[in-house]
């Protein structure tokens, strides 16, 4: 059954405590290539039958309305997932 993957991140503006610790982090492991991390969430939306144009635009309705807090957070992903 193909999946959609709806990306939902912290918006620019909010603080991002687990992305500090996660970058604070890494230079105590060995990866000195990175000086920032922000920590999102990915919903993997399975769907019954086709993907249409249609119901990516309920994926994304359903990530701006019930899968993530609009005053703090943007989906900034919906796209069907490869198999």
């Amino acid at each position: 059954m193909p999946r959609i993957v709806v990306d939902v991140m912290p918006k620019p503006e909010i603080l991002d405590p687990q992305g500090k610790a996660i970058v604070g982090a890494l230079p105590r492991l060995g990866f000195t290539s990175f000086s920032g991390v922000r920590q999102g969430k990915r919903f993997e939306l399975t769907v019954d039958g086709e993907v249409t144009a249609e119901i990516l635009e309920q994926a994304r309705r359903a990530g701006t309305t019930l899968l993530s807090n609009p005053v703090i957070e943007d989906v900034v992903n919906v796209e069907l997932l490869a198999d």
